[in-house]
């Protein structure tokens, strides 16, 4: 019944249309044009979303690469772990920020559901002496996300905001490879102090890489530097350097007027290391890596301690 109903009215409707309504149509869509344009006006004269800092953390650096399979979350593991052995009486937290494939709870070997404490904020589970939290803290053993932009960012707004970080000297935030909605996200809604931009020799990934920066320039957020992984191999029978992937990131950099602050030969000993939980800077405290990741680690706490000088002359 409803739908004959329905179906005669939409007749009436539509030979209306052809004889005698076209003003009064015209009209119509005329004057829902202008509610369209003042509702868009209202909507820009809002701007960008407010950035509110996170309760107790006073700086947060993003370690994001253009590329998938390049060491993003292996550096941003080693970068938390070893600011945390140079600086030990500073608090450190590392947020795995990729929904889809977290990878933080395998190399920091954390695992179990986190508990809420009185506050109803989730409390991040901490191994070697870093807090950490992720998405695969909250999904049960193998299953996968599979959500669309909405519920990421709301997993996204839950993973920050809704955690006990504080208080926090640093948080480093593993985002996912690309150019999408988390990265956005986390730039238009915290106060970013930096990003570390991962990447590997290959013209392909500096190609992706170069995408993820003019994003991060459009976005206004400050470039710590470039990583490079897997700049090349040395021989262990006669020592000699081989760049198995190219040596392209050196021009790169110097055309996007950026540092490499560091860049990583390949180690069979670091696969070792992720697959064990146990951090390069842990596993093998004596290894040019470890080295590395300390030095890495010094340079950050100098830009960051740089940068508040900037400010302070600046207010």
């Amino acid at each position: 019944m409803k739908l004959q109903k329905v179906l005669p009215r939409i007749h009436g409707y539509l030979s209306n249309l052809n004889t005698s309504t076209p003003l009064c149509y015209t009209t119509r869509l005329q004057h829902d044009k202008i509610n369209v344009n003042e509702h868009r006006a209202k909507v820009m004269a809002r701007g960008l979303p407010e950035k509110k800092p996170l309760p107790g953390v006073k700086k947060i650096i993003l370690v994001a690469s253009g590329k998938g399979g390049v060491g993003k979350t292996t550096t941003a593991v080693n970068l938390a772990c070893a600011m945390k052995v140079i600086e030990p009486n500073k608090e450190i937290g590392l947020l795995d920020a990729d929904v889809f494939g977290p990878s933080v709870p395998i190399m920091m070997n954390i695992s179990g559901e986190p508990m809420l404490n009185d506050n109803h904020l989730i409390e991040p589970l901490i191994n070697y002496g870093v807090k950490c939290m992720s998405m695969g803290l909250l999904v049960a053993g193998e299953n996968a996300v599979v959500w669309r932009g909405l519920m990421v960012m709301q997993a996204l707004e839950r993973l920050t905001r809704h955690v006990a970080w504080g208080p926090l000297d640093c948080l480093v935030v593993d985002t996912p490879p690309g150019t999408g909605d988390t990265h956005l996200s986390l730039a238009q809604n915290l106060p970013i102090d930096g990003a570390i931009v991962v990447t590997t020799p290959q013209s392909a990934a500096l190609q992706v890489t170069k995408r993820g920066l003019n994003m991060f320039e459009k976005l206004k957020v400050p470039i710590i530097g470039f990583v490079e992984n897997m700049s090349h191999a040395i021989c262990k029978n006669c020592g000699t350097r081989n760049f198995i992937f190219g040596n392209e990131t050196k021009q790169m950099a110097e055309q996007m007027g950026l540092e490499i602050i560091e860049s990583f030969e390949v180690d069979p000993d670091m696969s070792e290391c992720i697959n064990s939980g146990k951090p390069a800077i842990y596993a093998l405290p004596d290894s040019i890596h470890a080295e590395k990741y300390r030095q890495l680690a010094n340079k950050v706490f100098k830009y960051l301690s740089s940068k508040d000088q900037k400010e302070a002359i600046a207010k």
